[in-house]
């Protein structure tokens, strides 16, 4: 990957099922061949390609089922293309299906360790950061309560706090921001706002198009499945709006 690209697309697609997920057949993965849809599949990207350069922020706007958050996953490596590929310049911290890994019956402790460790850091890291991780999500009370005893709210706010620790240079954040009362998304944002000062790469998927216009200077636009447009944000926004409104 050229050295300026911090992440590259080139001629990204993913096959689904209508019921589960396609996946290619293991004579297709050794020979690299693509394959074609069959009845009850249909293709959720196909032909994607752009580049991310290191510092960017970029917004991905689309209705729902579009693929936005399939591009997401695919970025982090949650998901496997079946045509193309996806090339990554560095570690990413995912604020995606942000609860997800943590344990119901560790406290919030032991998950804090677990979490963490998980996502790359060191014992050491982790004993560092523990308390900033612990008193950003306002948990100091609930540090030996079992996860499964937490709100919802608790939840999210344990699970930004964390990852939003991580020291890695490419943040990849799907509709977080949306979730918990307006306190903790201010302190969300504000988390955001140093980390992009830090010079971090943003990968932000949302339908919020006030943090759109806030955090990011350049949108990709998916419409069924492909790739739109790649502009300014603001010229994205306004031709989805303009499809949207359109019907």
């Amino acid at each position: 990957m050229a050295e300026s690209a911090a992440i590259r697309v080139e001629g990204l697609g993913i096959l689904f099922r209508r019921n589960r997920r396609g996946r290619r057949s293991l004579k297709d993965l050794f020979a690299g061949t693509s394959r074609r849809s069959r009845p009850g599949e249909f293709w959720a990207l196909r032909d994607v390609s752009f580049d991310v350069r290191p510092g960017e922020s970029i917004g991905v706007v689309g209705r729902n089922g579009q693929g936005k958050s399939t591009l997401l996953k695919l970025v982090a490596g949650v998901l496997l293309p079946d045509e193309g590929s996806v090339a990554v310049n560095g570690g990413v911290a995912p604020l995606i299906e942000i609860t997800g890994g943590f344990v119901g019956d560790l406290t919030v402790r032991e998950n804090v360790r677990l979490t963490a460790g998980l996502h790359g850091m060191s014992r050491a890291e982790v004993n560092r950061r523990f308390d900033d991780i612990i008193d950003f999500a306002e948990l100091a009370e609930s540090v030996d309560t079992p996860y499964k005893h937490l709100s919802n709210g608790m939840k999210v706010r344990l699970a930004f706090s964390v990852v939003s620790q991580l020291e890695e240079p490419i943040l990849l954040v799907d509709e977080v921001l949306a979730v918990g009362d307006k306190a903790f998304r201010e302190k969300c944002y504000k988390r955001i706002d140093e980390l992009l000062a830090e010079g971090r790469t943003l990968f932000f998927v949302s339908h919020n198009e006030k943090d759109l216009r806030r955090f990011c200077t350049r949108g990709l636009y998916l419409d069924k499945g492909r790739l739109a447009l790649d502009a300014p944000i603001g010229d994205v926004l306004d031709r989805y709006n303009a499809d949207y409104n359109a019907g």
